[in-house]
């Protein structure tokens, strides 16, 4: 059930201003109760309707309105207790997927992908990493060939979560191996239910199997499904990493919430291992994490409205260490029993169950904060070079083409 009047009244050159915006979505509330809806139907019409992402244009789940107001249709679809989209079960898809798209994508790719994005039907994956390039994304080495209409791909991916769930995958490969490493590079869509496409789970330090090997074995992918020019990859994945890093380190988030969360609620609840000297570190703790969270709200707001900039390698850097201290100051307060963990089975996590964690758990976890979406050392490079303006690292691989560079 997909009603396409509201839109249609939207693109027949009836603009809904902020000021209108309320009553907007009154009449939407009208139309579909969301007691009465089926989830996934509500969702349908809310992106047709343009309020998925209200900054978004018309025909993209916005209206093209300033993203501030995005906080007015929320508020009024949480006093009716609409449904979500579940955001943190397709945080990839949601937070660096779709401005990607957005940003590079063809309006008919536009059309295709951003819908069952945004409602949670399809969920994304980001084929970047490799066993062999490390923290130097750049180097790379899967490639993609051209064959008619097709790319043919072939190569190894790395740390990539949610594969085992998701239908289409972020891939960025070397099609050019003859020119310097950055200029080789081109941006593509893959359908993960592709024959060659071999998810394998990855165990780690938790136990569990969050991130998987993704192998890639003749893999044809459509020249349909490739976002921006050939060769002009690298720009395109600038546009992935910068939202990627501002969705980790600055994803919304009330206060005490998060990792100071639950550092907060123990120590209220807990009295046998408080010492002054551990109050004084949760209250500089709790100051960090408020301040980090205030400050990392515009850059969430810069972002939600398409202009992630540097500065996130900084929020991500920022949370990193924090999260790592907050954790461990749990395990000092709890003692020995910091030491006990609920389950070592190998095992794909239950992201809804974060809070029923044991510290043990989050301590573990949090080591993987300075790895993933780029390592706190590349961090440090991006904050000194592209927001301080210091001097570059001495690097001799850029102008070498990449088929050259001893490996």
């Amino acid at each position: 059930m997909t009603d396409t009047t509201t839109d249609a009244a939207v693109s027949a050159g009836d603009p809904v201003t902020e000021d209108g915006l309320p009553t907007y979505v009154a009449d939407f509330l009208s139309k579909y109760d969301p007691a009465a809806t089926p989830r996934i139907d509500f969702l349908r019409a809310r992106f047709d309707a343009g309020l998925a992402w209200v900054q978004y244009p018309i025909g993209c789940g916005g209206l093209g309105l300033d993203a501030a107001a995005q906080s007015i249709v929320d508020a009024a679809l949480e006093a009716v207790a609409a449904p979500d989209n579940a955001p943190h079960r397709n945080v990839i898809g949601l937070g660096m997927a779709a401005p990607t798209i957005l940003a590079h994508g063809t309006p008919e790719q536009q059309r295709q992908w951003l819908r069952p994005l945004w409602t949670g039907e399809e969920i994304w994956c980001q084929l970047f990493s490799e066993p062999a390039a490390g923290s130097d994304l750049a180097s790379l080495g899967t490639k993609a060939v051209p064959d008619g209409t097709d790319w043919v791909v072939n190569g190894q991916k790395v740390w990539t979560s949610l594969a085992h769930e998701a239908s289409w995958a972020l891939l960025i490969a070397r099609t050019d191996p003859s020119v310097p490493k950055h200029r080789g590079l081109t941006y593509f869509v893959c359908d993960m239910r592709s024959p060659g496409v071999d998810v394998r789970a990855l165990r780690q330090l938790t136990g569990e199997a969050e991130f998987n090997e993704v192998f890639l074995d003749n893999v044809r992918v459509p020249d349909d499904n490739r976002l921006g020019e050939v060769g002009a990859g690298w720009r395109v994945t600038q546009s992935t990493l910068m939202n990627e890093r501002v969705a980790i380190g600055a994803g919304a988030a009330p206060r005490e919430g998060g990792p100071i969360g639950f550092l907060a609620d123990l120590w209220r609840r807990e009295d046998t291992h408080r010492t002054i000297g551990s109050f004084d570190k949760l209250v500089q703790l709790w100051v960090e994490a408020e301040t980090m969270r205030l400050t990392t709200e515009r850059l969430r707001q810069q972002a939600v409205a398409g202009t992630p900039g540097p500065e996130g390698s900084g929020s991500k850097l920022a949370y990193s260490l924090l999260a790592q201290r907050v954790s461990s100051l749990e395990l000092d307060i709890l003692g020995d029993r910091g030491l006990r963990f609920d389950d070592w089975s190998f095992r794909r996590p239950n992201l809804d169950d974060e809070r029923n964690r044991p510290a043990g758990y989050r301590f573990l976890r949090t080591k993987g904060n300075s790895i993933e979406g780029g390592t706190s050392e590349i961090m440090r490079n991006i904050i000194s070079e592209r927001i301080l303006g210091l001097p570059a690292e001495s690097r001799t691989d850029t102008t070498i083409p990449w088929n050259e560079l001893p490996r």
